[in-house]
């Protein structure tokens, strides 16, 4: 099934999100990340979580929650936070959601979230794709869509990739539990 049908039918169920993990569009993606080790899935996941942080700021301004969860999870990465304040940040992003009206900027605040919980465990690597796709969908119309989603799709496995190559110089530090892995 193309991606677009199963979009289609979960706007049609009016599901808050639109794609599923097991996407067919998504398993590039998804056999990409099982690969990485967790360091790299935390850089790739937070650099995207920045990008989504800059455009919930300039829509928000004076809303502080999304910067907030992801400087508390790039923290709690370096090991400069512990779990739990960095999860009261990530959790008070969740929640800044369902303040908004907006579908595709409440996307992106679920999509900050996961982003942030990469630190926790790989297993959210795929959350902030699910999310994010979501948004670009209620941003451009599931008929002007198409373009949009596809071209972010290759952009997740290039800055993966590219991720990937740049890890090992990555200056770090690094939390004791992401350096065990």
């Amino acid at each position: 099934m193309d991606w677009m049908e199963e979009v289609r039918e979960n706007l049609k169920k009016r599901r808050q999100i639109l794609f599923s993990k097991d996407a067919v569009c998504l398993q590039p993606l998804a056999a990409q990340l099982a690969q990485q080790p967790h360091t790299v899935l935390v850089l790739w996941a937070l650099a995207w979580a920045e990008e989504t942080v800059d455009t919930l700021e300039a829509r928000y301004p004076q809303e502080r929650r999304p910067r907030e969860a992801l400087e508390a999870a790039r923290a709690w990465a370096a090991g400069a936070l512990k779990m739990r304040p960095a999860q009261r940040a990530i959790l008070n992003c969740h929640a800044l959601a369902k303040e908004l009206t907006r579908k595709e900027d409440i996307a992106r605040c679920h999509g900050v979230g996961q982003a942030c919980s990469v630190v926790h465990t790989p297993g959210h690597g795929l959350g902030y794709p699910l999310y994010d796709l979501t948004a670009l969908v209620h941003q451009w119309g599931l008929e002007g869509c198409r373009e949009a989603v596809e071209a972010r799709l290759r952009a997740y496995e290039t800055t993966l990739q590219t991720w990937s190559q740049r890890a090992e110089t990555y200056p770090g530090p690094w939390a004791a539990f992401l350096q065990k892995r």
